[in-house]
């Protein structure tokens, strides 16, 4: 299901991601200064800065630039005051999209927020609009060579997560919220970083689109992924295989 499934759903748009690698660099900086700031300087001894650090080392970040980061957050006070905001709203169809960002100007994120979604036929709506669509989840994936199937299931039941799904090559392994930092240093010190480790806002039920609307939509996702401020889109959309393969041409 799109909005359940990064690998499947938005594969088709993967190049495009890849040639902004620099602009995902800078989000991550920007979530690592946010999470020394609000924590410990030291990833052994805060679970956020740990993620960000591992989701920097997932996109080659050289470690230098991580250090840098950590360094500055760590100072005197001075620099960036970023603030943690999420927006919500629907996209064609009626699909419900939640947009996570971090600002240090929310007049200006909103405005943009808003143009981008009124721009691609959606609404901007209030906050809790359309969250109660959706269940926040920890969401940890390895690749499937790093071992068997049961192997992986049994160490992360173990580690009191609540699924494993091996998808498009990668094992998804799920859990609530409440327990993402221990189910992640558990099947970490088994087998060693995974390759993503996020909490997730996952959807109750999906749209399925047609060729004609997942255009819009995904120019709509496409613009907010793009905007400097904006760490994380969700949606609620099942994207069909053969209409994926049909956009990707």
């Amino acid at each position: 299901m799109a909005g359940h499934s990064k690998f499947k759903n938005i594969m088709h748009r993967k190049g495009a991601q890849d040639a902004r690698r620099a602009r995902d660099f800078a989000k991550i900086i920007r979530e690592i200064t946010v999470a020394a700031k609000t924590g410990l300087p030291d990833p052994a001894f805060n679970p956020r800065l740990r993620a960000a650090v591992a989701a920097a080392r997932a996109v080659n970040m050289p470690k230098d630039n991580v250090d840098r980061a950590i360094k500055k957050a760590a100072g005197s006070g001075e620099g960036d005051n970023f603030q943690e905001v999420r927006y919500e709203g629907y996209g064609t169809a009626g699909v419900a999209i939640i947009v996570e960002a971090l600002t240090d100007n929310r007049n200006r994120t909103a405005s943009d927020v808003r143009a981008a979604f009124n721009k691609y036929g959606g609404s901007l709506g209030e906050m809790n609009s359309v969250s109660f669509m959706f269940e926040r989840l920890g969401v940890i994936t390895y690749p499937e060579s790093v071992a068997e199937y049961d192997a992986m299931f049994e160490a992360a039941i173990e580690a009191e997560a609540e699924n494993v799904d091996l998808v498009d090559g990668y094992y998804e392994i799920t859990c609530p919220m409440g327990n993402f930092f221990a189910v992640r240093d558990a099947l970490e010190s088994k087998f060693s970083d995974p390759e993503s480790a996020k909490i997730e806002w996952r959807p109750s039920n999906t749209v399925t689109l047609t060729e004609d609307n997942a255009q819009t939509l995904l120019k709509l996702i496409d613009t907010l992924e793009d905007h400097d401020d904006v760490q994380n889109v969700f949606a609620n959309f099942d994207l069909p295989d053969d209409v994926a393969e049909r956009l990707s041409v």
